[in-house]
């Protein structure tokens, strides 16, 4: 397909590569079972709905040249809530604020044309990641934190160069009914987080 010629979809496959290499050198025993841990983690539907949207959400709402921002932003903010999380930082309600930002990255995929300034949306991207890392990082295995941080960011990576690949297809192959299609996608992923909430 024509997109995946992009020249944001070929940085964006690289970092995801060069992460699942790193992973291939991580040390048998406990860090194989750590890596694997999270490489699993994130594919929980509240995270991965949340890391696809945000590489939808890039795509069509930020300058071509910066559309790496938003999961540069949310990678940067998992690990380090991440870490936070791993030394028992933890707030109040996480897991419903967790399925709440999947509300937020829903009604940001449906103000997409309304072009949100871009320190606000990367600052609420930062802000949602801040939430599913400290989720992340208080389930840290006892294997250790490292392999395991490697494996969730790795899958973090691959889920978001899965939303800029949608994001880039939606703009080539319906690009004059891309407002339609991306409040279509805001409201179910609203529709999903709100259903989620109300499991918890």
């Amino acid at each position: 397909m024509k997109f995946l010629s992009n020249p944001l979809v070929r940085p964006a496959g690289l970092f995801a590569l060069a992460l699942a290499a790193g992973t291939a050198q991580a040390h048998t025993g406990h860090g194989t079972s750590g890596l694997t841990e999270g490489l699993v983690h994130p594919m929980g539907a509240d995270h991965l709905l949340a890391m696809v949207a945000v590489g939808i959400w890039s795509v069509s709402a930020l300058p071509a040249n910066k559309a790496w921002w938003g999961p540069a932003a949310f990678m940067l903010s998992l690990i380090v809530s991440a870490a936070l999380g791993a030394m028992g930082v933890s707030l109040a309600f996480l897991e419903q604020m967790i399925a709440l930002s999947v509300v937020l990255f829903g009604a940001m995929l449906i103000l997409t044309r309304v072009k949100l300034p871009v320190t606000l949306g990367l600052g609420l991207v930062a802000l949602a990641a801040s939430l599913h890392g400290l989720a992340h990082g208080a389930e840290t295995p006892e294997s250790g934190f490292v392999a395991y941080a490697i494996g969730f960011l790795a899958t973090t990576a691959v889920l978001h160069f899965g939303g800029v690949v949608a994001g880039l297809g939606v703009r080539r192959y319906v690009a004059q009914k891309a407002n339609w299609v991306m409040g279509g996608l805001g409201t179910l992923l609203g529709g999903s987080g709100v259903y989620l909430f109300s499991q918890l």
